[in-house]
């Protein structure tokens, strides 16, 4: 049996520390784990940001123990409905609707905000023994046996191997040399949590309108999220306003069903694009999350694709061990790159697709895609189909998101 180093993880957001505490169960307490990122020193988390976390991420969450910590707190999807119309419509005619769970009792979605679940996840991996370092990683040196990698504070470390969990802009993946393919959007996403007179009753809401989708996200209590999507002028414009004037803004496109509504936070706008790694390898390396990909937010599916990484990583490393093969070599990460890419690629040209589709003035593609959804609506098989592959339950999908420990 090979002897096993370190694993070193850049990046102490959702996919790293997913990641920690996934491969410390998986592989117990010999092999060190460390997790190193400036961020850490952060905490509690002030992310206002939330997140849609589909059914099979919740099942990963559950079984490395920090759902718990969180449940009380998420806000269960249990319904859906989606419309489209032009912002200066008097009416927004449902074309699709979505209920029902995955399982009994099971809903496709939750809605958590972020400091909760990276809170939760830190706890994990500090009850876990996990070498949590809130400093950068530096530079590594990749041979044939191991990867040293070099911290800020002056700490190298033999590991046998190098996650780069450290996001869009990762200086691992620039300085691996892998290149990135896929464009700008020129739209950007302005984020802002609601509170609103009136329950929402777990109804999430996305309508489509002709500068992109403006997606109303339930939170727990009468508060929702908004993801709003914008020309990257016009976005930048509204984040300007002034409360009054923005509130204007967010009525026209909110609308009064749930009555009185109100900004509770600094509306942020986040510039759009898309990209795959052309690689997600690299000798000793593996990038995940948003080192590996970037899509835009159209279907909610952005940090769980970054979880489905952390699933098919763990499992794959986990089944190294238990053989004896050595963590970081070629051959176990090919396997990982195989399971993730094509899974991927597929979903990067969905939301292509979506966006071009319904980022648009075009009445001929407004008809085309309004019968469409209709299609759908009237199909109880496709949308049941449809909701297994938003909860993340379709294809091969690795144990950890089936809720089984590794």
């Amino acid at each position: 049996m090979s002897a096993q180093r370190s694993i070193v993880i850049c990046g102490g957001a959702f996919a790293g520390l997913a990641l920690a505490v996934a491969l410390r169960q998986g592989l117990g307490a010999d092999i060190p784990i460390i997790v190193a990122d400036p961020a850490l020193s952060a905490r509690p988390s002030r992310d206002p940001r939330a997140t849609a976390i589909v059914a099979a991420c919740r099942r990963l969450f559950e079984t490395l123990g920090a759902w718990e910590a969180v449940a009380e707190k998420a806000q269960p999807i249990l319904d859906m409905v989606v419309t489209d119309s032009r912002l200066e419509d008097a009416t927004r005619p449902v074309f699709l609707t979505f209920a029902g769970d995955v399982e009994p009792g099971e809903p496709f979605a939750h809605m958590v905000e972020n400091r909760h679940l990276i809170d939760a996840l830190v706890g994990r991996a500090e009850a876990e023994a996990i070498d949590l370092r809130a400093t950068a990683v530096t530079s590594y040196d990749a041979r044939s046996g191991s990867i040293d990698v070099t911290l800020a504070d002056g700490s190298l470390i033999e590991a046998s191997l190098l996650v780069a969990a450290d996001g869009a802009r990762s200086k691992l993946r620039e300085r691996a040399g892998i290149a990135t393919h896929g464009w700008d959007y020129n739209q950007s996403g302005i984020v802002v949590t609601v509170g609103h007179e009136r329950d929402h009753g777990g109804r999430a809401e996305e309508h489509f309108l002709p500068a992109g989708p403006f997606a109303i996200l339930p939170l727990s209590g009468k508060r929702s999220s908004l993801v709003w999507s914008e020309k990257r002028a016009e976005a930048a414009r509204i984040v300007s306003l002034g409360e009054g004037e923005f509130h204007g803004e967010l009525e026209r496109r909110f609308g009064l069903r749930l009555g009185e509504i109100k900004a509770l936070d600094t509306p942020r706008a986040f510039p759009l694009s898309y990209f795959v790694a052309r690689s997600f390898i690299a000798e000793r390396m593996a990038l995940i999350g948003d080192a590996a990909h970037v899509i835009h937010p159209i279907a909610g599916q952005g940090l769980n694709m970054g979880l489905k990484d952390v699933a098919a990583l763990a499992e794959v490393v986990v089944d190294a061990a238990r053989l004896g093969i050595d963590l970081g070599q070629q051959d176990v990460l090919e396997r990982y790159q195989r399971w993730r890419r094509f899974d991927t690629m597929a979903m990067g040209l969905a939301t292509n697709s979506l966006n071009f589709l319904f980022s648009n003035q075009s009445t001929l593609l407004r008809t085309v895609r309004d019968i469409g959804l209709g299609l759908v609506d009237r199909a109880p098989p496709l949308k049941s189909l449809f909701i297994r592959q938003a909860a993340g339950l379709a294809g091969e999908v690795p144990r950890l998101l089936k809720g089984e420990a590794l």
